[in-house]
């Protein structure tokens, strides 16, 4: 038998935890699925080495026989494996208990039956002395990812979406405030579990699509309001649109271009968290006044001979 080695397949450590083997899998099996190689023969020998090394580790039964015997664990997948075509003396303990001997051609070996019983019993879930049936492996079901483009304001509001999984459409509900590549975990609406295993999870990976006004820096939005050269010199109003409403800015005297101006609470909903909000972040970009009358070019000479 070909010995593999499900850790490095999967890029993990021996003492990896159950988290880490499910997010080892995730990541490799979404970089070499099918769907996403083009028809890669090595990647996709890839993606059958990772959901065989996952199926493995992250069944906790298998993982104790794959760390307990490496390349014979296979052998006590099938119920009806007899120990005789197996070397059971390398995993015999030498401790107490009755002891008996069995001859071969080529040696002597001493095993004892409660090694035997422990052995039996950790493999195949009964003591010794029976001979082990098939077992149904109770495993939870794979998880499955999917993926959802949001507008800026359907980020900013909450929404929902209908997902169509197996032939049942699920309602997730997704709250206001979620980033862009945020993975929302919706448990027990992945793939059925195996012999009454629970079913697996489904991880929703929120996209938002670029906006054509706003510019979002975490919970913070950033945009560029136009306030008239005149306005900016000698200070006034502005009013703007924000994903909350209109609003009116208060533009301070002698404004530069460019300047920044913070409005606290009026940017993202944070996340989980009831009101409770980022800033709105305006950039103010001066417009200069096109077509002057002559009247107007006369009074910027003299403003400009005045500041000479």
């Amino acid at each position: 038998m070909i010995y593999k080695d499900y850790y490095k397949d999967l890029g993990i450590a021996k003492s990896a935890t159950p988290a880490e083997i499910k997010k080892a899998y995730r990541i490799l099996a979404n970089k070499y699925h099918p769907d996403k190689t083009n028809g890669d023969k090595a990647a996709e020998e890839k993606f059958k080495a990772v959901n065989e090394a996952n199926e493995v580790l992250s069944d906790p039964i298998k993982r104790k026989k794959y760390d307990q015997f490496g390349a014979d664990w296979k052998h006590y997948e099938e119920g009806g494996a007899q120990p005789g075509g197996f070397d059971w003396s390398k995993y015999a303990n030498s401790g107490g208990g009755q002891s008996r001997r069995t001859s071969t051609n080529e040696s002597d070996t001493t095993f004892t039956d409660d090694n035997a019983n422990d052995l039996f019993e950790m493999l195949f879930g009964q003591r010794g002395g029976q001979r082990p049936g098939r077992r149904n492996v109770v495993s939870k079901g794979e998880d499955l990812e999917t993926e959802a483009i949001l507008t800026l304001e359907e980020a900013y509001h909450g929404t929902a979406r209908l997902i169509q999984l197996h032939g049942q459409t699920i309602k997730v509900t997704i709250k206001p405030g979620a980033a862009d590549q945020q993975m929302l975990r919706i448990p027990g609406k992945g793939a059925s579990g195996m012999s009454g295993g629970p079913n697996g999870d489904l991880y929703l990976t929120v996209k938002i699509a670029p906006h054509p006004e706003y510019h979002r820096k975490g919970n913070d939005i950033h945009q560029d309001i136009a306030v008239d050269l005149y306005t900016a010199i000698l200070g006034g109003k502005a009013q703007i649109k924000t994903l909350k409403g209109a609003v009116t800015v208060n533009i301070p005297k002698e404004t530069p271009n460019g300047t920044e101006l913070r409005l606290r609470g009026l940017g993202m909903p944070m996340y989980g968290k009831k009101n409770k909000f980022g800033n709105l972040i305006v950039r103010v970009a001066i417009v200069l006044p096109e077509h002057l009358s002559a009247e107007e070019s006369d009074l910027f000479v003299k403003l400009a001979a005045l500041r000479k």
